[in-house]
């Protein structure tokens, strides 16, 4: 994970990429997911208080990230959710099905709340990682790899226990036809006035379960990628930016791979009311369910898009984010 003048982390549960030069993070590139492992910061950026600016502009990198690969990611719930060998819907079918049904604004449907709970989150993660470092660690001493990856589990485990409720509603809003919600409040109204409190919290087990596939295998494909790569080019101690960048690309996605019908049954559960399904099964009934009707590759029902929206998010997020430096006034 470090070492070296230059670092990459690459966050579990997210495509969310930072670089860093020793210990300071110089940018972070938000992809919209949700992530397991936050920022790491010096002991002198948080006694200046230098941690919130890059808090800041990464989450303002990452609103319009998100913004801009919106569409997409709304096409990957769609799928998620109504895509079946008996009714296949393809990337462009469903983008003009949802066009046809709701005007090319409805590609934005689920956004608002997406943007929304990027700060808290952020925020409930910063904070919850640093206190499960000290119980993890001994005063003093630097974090081990293995220890960075619980504190940041754990970290992700209570940002996502404490936003949740958003999730469902962004999930909610993303699926919702023309004028279903009038907007958020109505929306959490409705469930909470028709489905009760525990609506909130539909799906949120194979959500907590996702982390631990994705930041275990992301983690060890990410170090496996960059040692091989220094043990072939022993003379530098630097991989440099694209080769981390690559590091991080392909252990993202083999992390994503095995996360993702856990992300997909989690996306099932939580739209079920607006599907307006009779009865709510478990995970594991889903997950059988799923099998049995579409087979094993009906568990990566939208992944395509998934994976399109990393090349236009990593661009996005970088250009806002070296604006925002400049704007906040971080140096390099």
């Amino acid at each position: 994970m470090s070492g070296g003048s230059t670092s990459c982390f690459v966050l579990p549960t997210t495509w969310k990429i930072l670089f860093a030069i020793g210990n300071t993070p110089l940018y972070v590139l938000d992809l919209g997911e949700s992530l397991a492992i936050p920022d790491e910061f010096t002991e002198e950026e948080k006694s200046s208080g230098g941690w919130w600016k890059q808090l800041v502009a990464g989450a303002i990198a990452g609103a319009v990230s998100r913004t801009g690969t919106a569409p997409l990611d709304r096409i990957k719930v769609f799928m998620q959710v109504h895509a079946s060998k008996s009714n296949k819907i393809g990337l462009v079918g469903g983008l003009r099905q949802m066009i046809t049904e709701g005007g090319l604004m409805s590609l934005w449907r689920g956004n608002g709340i997406n943007v929304l709970k990027i700060a808290p989150e952020t925020a409930i993660k910063f904070m919850a990682y640093e206190q499960y470092k000290k119980l993890l660690t001994t005063e003093g001493q630097k974090i081990q790899t293995h220890c960075r990856f619980m504190a940041g589990s754990l970290a992700g485990a209570t940002a996502q226990t404490a936003i949740y409720p958003m999730e469902v509603l962004k999930t909610r809003l993303t699926l919702r036809k023309t004028g279903q919600y009038s907007g958020m409040i109505d929306c959490a109204k409705k469930i909470l006035k028709n489905e009760g409190i525990k609506a909130f919290y539909k799906g949120y087990i194979p959500n907590l379960l996702g982390i631990i596939p994705y930041a275990g295998i992301d983690l060890a494909v990410y170090e496996s990628l960059k040692n091989t790569w220094l043990s072939y080019h022993k003379d530098s101690a630097n991989p440099g930016v694209l080769v981390l960048l690559g590091c991080g690309t392909i252990s993202s996605t083999c992390g994503q791979l095995a996360s993702y019908p856990l992300a997909l049954v989690r996306t099932r559960m939580q739209a079920q009311a607006s599907l307006n399904a009779s009865d709510q099964p478990s995970m594991n009934t889903l997950l059988k369910k799923i099998v049995a009707k579409d087979g094993f590759f009906g568990l990566y029902r939208g992944i395509l898009p998934n994976f399109m929206k990393v090349i236009p998010a990593v661009s996005i997020s970088y250009v806002v984010y070296e604006y925002m430096k400049t704007g906040l006034g971080i140096s390099k």
